[in-house]
């Protein structure tokens, strides 16, 4: 159990103590959570050491949001400084897929259970327009609360094979409504939907199902802080379950996991590691052969090399990340929300390196791939108005009309 004087401790501690003993329950190395804030390792040692002082608040929400504090308050000791105009904004339709989440239906309904093969459908078309042009997040939830509701209908009456091919497809409403909530004032719902996919995954005792589940309980593990271990040891798991030389559905979820397991280990500064995964994600893609993508994981050779971005981004790896950035062709990755996040990637790596010009230019490009993907992503929202306030004359029009579009009130 936690020793209670560590609460008082750190109740006390001033700024540097805060942000040391935070990044250090998070297993991360210096290096590593500089380089996710696209400073130095000199820069975050000059901080833990009181020799810089507090940064202002966008630099304070980007660290509070890589070392998964609660609150700005957890850092700086002060309520009184808030994150509310860069931090987790709220979508319009949270409140209904909270409520979705959180209805239990308990009664007998009296319809007829739709069918694997109708709920099937209705799944594929909810990845659709996840995947699609336009504002993903409202389209989707348009049609989760119902669908949810739907697939647990079924789930509950159906027996045997139709069961668990419903089981099937509500892991995968689940793992929809785990991204529809991520960056979303909602980090327990997340954990929730996490955990309920994993459980349909399990009940319906499908190993693709589950080997799905659990690269989004990896993302669900990498954001509360789980330490990385357990990460690579739940993803590792689950790939033992498949035969990569058995097909693509195979190839292309062994091939996942092993990136999970390069993401986890990047986050932590283990960079051996995280290439070692890495080349074994690299390893299926190649197989799968370059046009090949899944048609709702996107896995491929695409997103493999985009993912090889924020593995260096996530380590101090600034000159290959600028590299990596200024090589990257997303044309041909089949999802609007996925070019759009990693459009966000190439601006982090640029952001690194200080290229204040290039950084602009890759956040305006999310934004018109994907505009809800860059309105709630907290590191573009936050470097804007950075940006806005501290960036070169010549990018703080453009910086400023982002701003004012995502509704980012500068400091």
């Amino acid at each position: 159990m936690p020793d209670p004087s560590d609460a008082t401790a750190e109740s006390t501690a001033a700024f540097p103590e805060r942000v040391r003993r935070a990044r250090e329950r998070r297993g991360m190395t210096r290096a590593a959570a500089a380089a996710r804030v696209g400073r130095s390792y000199e820069w975050w040692k000059a901080i833990e050491t009181g020799r810089l002082r507090m940064p202002r608040l966008p630099m304070l929400i980007r660290m509070a949001d890589i070392l998964d504090v609660s609150s700005l308050a957890d850092l700086t000791g002060d309520d009184r400084v808030t994150a509310s105009s860069y931090g987790n904004v709220a979508h319009p339709s949270l409140q209904r897929v909270k409520d979705a989440l959180t209805s239990y239906a308990l009664g007998v309904r009296d319809e007829e259970p739709e069918t694997p093969e109708v709920l099937t459908a209705r799944v594929r078309q909810a990845w659709q327009l996840w995947h699609g042009i336009g504002d993903h997040r409202t389209h989707v939830a348009d049609v989760l609360p119902a669908l949810l509701g739907d697939l647990q209908h079924a789930a509950r009456a159906w027996d045997g094979v139709p069961r668990r091919r419903v089981l099937v497809e509500l892991a995968q409403a689940y793992h929809l409504t785990q991204l529809y909530l991520s960056f979303q004032p909602a980090p327990e719902l997340v954990m929730l939907t996490g955990d309920r996919a994993m459980a349909a995954a399990q009940d319906a005792d499908s190993p693709h199902a589950i080997a799905a589940a659990a690269w989004y309980m990896n993302h669900v593990y990498r954001d509360a802080g789980e330490a990385h271990e357990a990460r690579v040891e739940l993803a590792m798991l689950a790939a033992e379950m498949l035969d990569k030389d058995r097909g693509e559905e195979d190839t292309a979820r062994w091939g996942l996991l092993h990136l999970a397991a390069a993401l986890s280990y990047a986050k932590v500064g283990e960079a051996g590691s995280a290439d070692h995964h890495w080349d074994r994600a690299d390893h299926a893609a190649t197989k799968l052969g370059t046009p090949y993508a899944h048609p709702w994981l996107i896995f491929g050779r695409g997103m493999v090399d985009a993912y090889r971005l924020t593995i260096d981004n996530d380590l101090p790896r600034s000159g290959a990340a600028v590299r990596a950035a200024a090589g990257l062709n997303l044309e041909a990755m089949p999802s609007a929300t996925r070019r759009g996040f990693h459009s966000i990637e190439q601006a982090r790596a640029y952001s690194l390196a200080g290229e204040d010009i290039a950084t602009v230019h890759f956040l305006a490009e999310a934004n018109k791939l994907s505009p809800e993907t860059a309105r709630f992503n907290i590191f573009a929202r936050s470097t804007v108005a950075d940006l806005v306030e501290s960036g070169a004359a010549a990018i703080r029009p453009s910086a400023r009309a982002l701003a004012r579009e995502w509704g980012v009130r500068a400091a």
